[in-house]
């Protein structure tokens, strides 16, 4: 179905850049980029996926079990998003809050042209159809020149905020009303940051985002006119074989220029009473939804809060695995543990109702995922944070940041871990003009 072709890449970095670059002359681009950073699980250091031969678009209605037959049925590389808002096809449950962006629900294609990169080993899958294109590409990459030069008639980008800090701390003061009730013990939320009628060049503006990032779960992502630049730092779901790995975030802290107080604030975090227990809530949540495809006894928790360090923040990660028969479908797998743990609460259910009401924007692909499926049924996928949106043709950029909401958060200090999480984003977008 494929045709594969291997060439050694003297100057990987350099080479990347090219590479993403080239991509931009085709309606459909996917790029996942890890930019080396040191992790158990990996496959590749980056990953491009460009020019649909099939696809699947569609809304939530019915969408997993659209999913689930395109993937059978196509048996190949797909590549592509869920939106937070497929909640409402594994759940009875609405999305009404505005919508500016307007991206689909799901997207998914399979790829003409993919390129896998391991360290300086570059990895060319073509179809058939376009198999004779694959030297010439890989000279064309290879040989181009200069720097795309960023769109200077976009001008400053103002960003506005969707609600104001007034009406944040009431809402998170409302979010814990639920939690002391006992509705839930823990919700995620979030706030959105917008500019309309405003222009960015996605390329410059995603380069400039991982260059201050450079998150282990980079990506970029164009279908037609609707963009994802994203320095995500978490991974949401990994098959690996029978293997299943999810490694949710819960637990937030910022760097500092001095090495003393920086390993302190690893330190501080590592050992914080609040975001350990934010942290082990949805460690149990995790557990929880693996469990309904897992072989019994066989989810485990590999690592438990643990503190990883990124160039914006100090992160807690866990890491929970299981094994699954192999007569489950990977979509079901997803279907069954989306959205994830980390950004809805607990329990889970109740947690996105209240979110819903609370929340003032509709969540779209943020806290949603980005990533794909192999023709042998594994699967790699992100959580759309720390990210950017942008809809061109509506001349719409957005971003959402937020944070977890438990018994002992503190509405002003949640705003402050809002403002930590959103300075890469906002650093970029004030930077253009």
């Amino acid at each position: 179905m494929r045709s594969t072709e291997q060439f050694i890449i003297k100057k990987p970095l350099e080479f990347k850049t090219r590479l993403l670059r080239w991509a931009q002359q085709f309606d459909e681009v996917i790029w996942l980029d890890s930019n080396i950073y040191t992790q158990q699980y990996s496959s590749y250091d980056a990953i491009l996926a460009v020019e649909a031969f099939t696809a699947i678009k569609t809304d939530h209605y019915n969408a997993f079990d659209q999913l689930k037959e395109y993937q059978e049925s196509t048996s190949d590389w797909i590549f592509g998003y869920l939106s937070y808002d497929l909640k409402n096809d594994t759940e009875n449950l609405v999305s009404e809050n505005s919508d500016e962006l307007n991206f689909p629900d799901l997207y998914f294609f399979q790829p003409k042209k993919i390129f896998l990169l391991k360290e300086n080993i570059l990895e060319v899958q073509y179809l058939r159809m376009v198999d004779d294109e694959i030297k010439r590409d890989y000279q064309e990459i290879r040989t181009l020149k200069g720097d795309n030069e960023a769109d200077s008639s976009c001008g400053k980008v103002k960003i506005s905020l969707k609600i104001t800090k007034d009406e944040y701390k009431e809402r998170v003061s409302e979010m814990l009303a639920h939690i002391h009730r006992g509705d839930i013990y823990e919700a995620n939320f979030c706030q959105e940051f917008f500019a309309k009628d405003s222009c960015i060049d996605p390329l410059q503006t995603y380069h400039h985002l991982n260059e201050i990032s450079t998150p282990p779960f980079a990506a970029f992502l164009k279908i037609e006119d609707c963009y994802l630049l994203s320095a995500s730092p978490e991974r949401y779901l990994r098959k690996e074989g029978q293997k299943i790995i999810s490694q949710p975030i819960k637990g937030t802290a910022k760097r500092s220029l001095d090495v003393k107080e920086d390993m302190q604030l690893a330190s501080d975090l590592s050992k914080d009473p609040k975001e350990k227990s934010e942290n082990v809530m949805i460690v149990d949540l995790v557990r929880n939804d693996l469990s309904r495809t897992a072989k019994k006894g066989s989810v485990i928790v590999e690592d438990l809060c643990k503190v990883y360090s990124f160039k914006q923040v100090h992160q807690m990660i866990s890491t929970i695995v299981s094994e699954v028969d192999p007569a489950i479908s990977p979509v079901d797998v997803i279907k069954t543990t989306f959205p994830m743990g980390s950004m809805t609460g607990a329990p889970k259910i109740s947690a996105m109702k209240i979110i819903e009401n609370l929340e003032s924007s509709k969540r779209g692909l943020y806290s949603g995922a980005v990533g794909y499926f192999t023709p042998n049924d594994d699967f790699d996928f992100n959580v759309v944070i720390r990210s950017i949106l942008y809809n061109q043709e509506k001349r719409y950029i957005s971003y959402t940041v937020g944070g977890a909401i438990t018994a002992k958060s503190d509405p002003d200090k949640e705003y402050e871990e809002c403002l930590i999480k959103a300075k890469a984003m906002r650093e970029v977008l004030e930077s253009i003009g």
